[in-house]
């Protein structure tokens, strides 16, 4: 039994590795960031391969905001400084359509030199198999995993038609940060940890979203709220 399932094991990896292998960025035309004040950034590596924030868009729609990758990127508008002392950054994530293979969005804070090859932010994604993930960036080469992909049931899973829903927020209160996943927390982590400086950016700084390669995603009530 146990051979049995180490190969599955085995042919699930690879069959996930050609996957990934072969879904390739999905150029959009037409794109870039088309909402006023904002701008966006590709990941490195796509950025390396000679693509662009113009092959990824992010536009207005209705009272949101949709973006359609495209290749790997983060957005922000520099007017989203984060206040001092506590508050939330959060968003509504609407994915309407499966991806190739699990891909992830949310949000980030204490994002820094963001337009440098010293960009430095910390995030807080879900995906569609029902799992969460929170990173540090700490430049273009360095990523810090703070917690690796875990399943959580306050992670609505994509239905059978491909679509899911998910209300992200990081609180970030006199303690502790929050994740917190359709109002449930799924880790707090020392806000020590995260301010003591090292090899993290610090909770003050710029807040913005992720949206990961050819995802499409309607993204509601983007902010950046004080707490009293």
């Amino acid at each position: 039994m146990k051979i049995i399932l180490a190969g599955a094991l085995l042919a699930l990896s690879a069959t996930s590795i050609a996957a990934q292998g072969s879904d390739p960025d999905k150029l959009v035309a037409d794109g870039g960031v088309k909402v006023e004040g904002w701008t966006g950034r590709l990941d490195p590596k796509p950025a390396k391969q000679g693509r662009k924030i113009t092959e990824a868009k992010f536009v207005s729609m209705g009272p949101g905001i949709h973006v359609t990758a495209g290749p790997a990127a983060i957005y922000w508008n520099p007017k989203n400084e984060l206040p001092g002392g506590n508050y939330t950054v959060g968003a509504t994530f609407n994915q309407t359509k499966a991806s190739t293979h699990p891909e992830a969005y949310g949000v980030f804070l204490g994002g820094q030199k963001l337009e440098t090859p010293d960009q430095s932010y910390l995030y807080f994604v879900v995906r569609q198999d029902g799992k969460y993930l929170i990173n540090h960036r700490a430049n273009d080469t360095t990523v810090h995993k703070i917690v690796d992909w875990t399943a959580h049931e306050a992670v609505k899973a994509m239905d059978a038609d491909g679509k899911a829903s998910n209300k992200l927020e990081i609180v970030v209160g006199d303690a502790n940060l929050s994740f917190r996943v359709n109002g449930t927390e799924v880790k707090a982590i020392p806000r020590a940890t995260i301010d003591g400086g090292g090899t993290h950016s610090g909770t003050k700084g710029i807040a913005g979203i992720r949206v990961n390669h050819n995802l499409d995603v309607h993204i509601d009530g983007f902010a950046v709220t004080p707490l009293k």
